[in-house]
């Protein structure tokens, strides 16, 4: 039994071409030209700003509305981020940004948030009849609804939310009639005309900035970071007081009388005391309802009211 002997290239026809052999070809640049290469700063975790942010912390990072950052690190609300322009590094806070060429750079998105409070998002009194904005569906995950602000002569100022159902090949429609690439198209096309909606679309309902957040993992604060501006009130236990933290956050301070507390309680700390709490813009609620404002609130938000207290 022999073995057979390997093609050598003189005994390749005229019409065979030795693989090994054969010339690779050369690719020619046009004048002004050249090979785009990703930069690998721009591989990874890329987000973009939603808002501005001044650093508050010597290792926090400054950056500007619509800054492209690379995130190096995630911890709680604060990251660890490389921005893409500056290069510099440092800690920002997380609900300042999102990722790139997602739902979440639209102005009219609100990611993680309930029926009920988009609802509340689009019956603020600044709002108007028109006003809209997207979520993602409570009962699907991976599904988006449309919350629209209506009016009706019988019931007055009402909310209707649309289901937005997708297709196989990455559409999406609220009727099978009219389909749209993008969810974007989709808006702009319902702000010429309702098409079937209770209304066309108006104003977006734009998500609130986000307050800047605290030092890290920070349960006490130094007593020189909180600063009182205006008094609120005077209790049986100490005062109230509307107050800035850093400068930049306003907060309610309440401040405990001196021999209020125990001296084992709050061993080695200074008097008074400061409490840090939420500000609230509109005061207690009993105060707010006999204003005029609160005198208008219609009964549906007087509920609404009722079921945030109950729990």
């Amino acid at each position: 039994m022999g073995c057979i002997k390997s093609k050598r290239k003189d005994d390749l026809n005229d019409d065979e071409v030795d693989s090994k052999t054969q010339p690779v070809p050369e690719f020619h640049l046009l004048p002004g030209q050249r090979f785009q290469t990703k930069d690998p700063e721009e591989q990874g975790d890329i987000v973009v700003a939603l808002y501005p942010y001044d650093g508050i912390h010597p290792d926090d990072l400054s950056f500007k509305k619509g800054e492209k950052m690379k995130v190096l690190e995630e911890h709680g609300e604060c990251w660890k981020a490389k921005s893409l322009s500056s290069k510099r590094e440092g800690f920002i806070p997380s609900n300042y940004v999102s990722k790139v060429n997602t739902l979440e750079t639209e102005e009219w998105f609100f990611k993680d948030i309930t029926r009920k409070d988009a609802e509340r998002q689009l019956l603020a009194p600044e709002k108007s009849a028109g006003a809209f904005l997207i979520r993602e569906s409570e009962t699907l995950k991976g599904s988006f609804s449309l919350s629209v602000r209506d009016y009706d002569p019988m019931h007055g100022d009402v909310i209707k939310h649309y289901k937005i159902r997708s297709l196989d090949n990455g559409g999406y429609y609220i009727s099978p009639r009219i389909t749209f690439p993008c969810i974007s198209d989709m808006i702009k096309h319902y702000q010429k005309q309702s098409d079937g909606l209770c209304r066309r679309l108006e104003k977006a309902c734009i998500s609130p900035k986000p307050q800047k957040p605290w030092d890290k993992d920070a349960w006490e604060i130094p007593r020189e970071s909180i600063k009182l501006v205006k008094k609120l009130g005077t209790g049986q236990f100490g005062e109230v007081w509307m107050g800035y933290y850093n400068n930049s956050t306003k907060v309610a301070v309440k401040t405990l009388k001196p021999g209020t507390m125990s001296v084992q309680a709050f061993l080695e700390e200074e008097e008074p005391i400061y409490i840090i709490t939420e500000f609230m813009a509109k005061g207690s609620l009993l105060d707010f309802l006999k204003s005029d404002e609160g005198g208008k609130v219609l009964l549906p938000k007087l509920i609404d009211f009722s079921a945030q207290v109950r729990y």
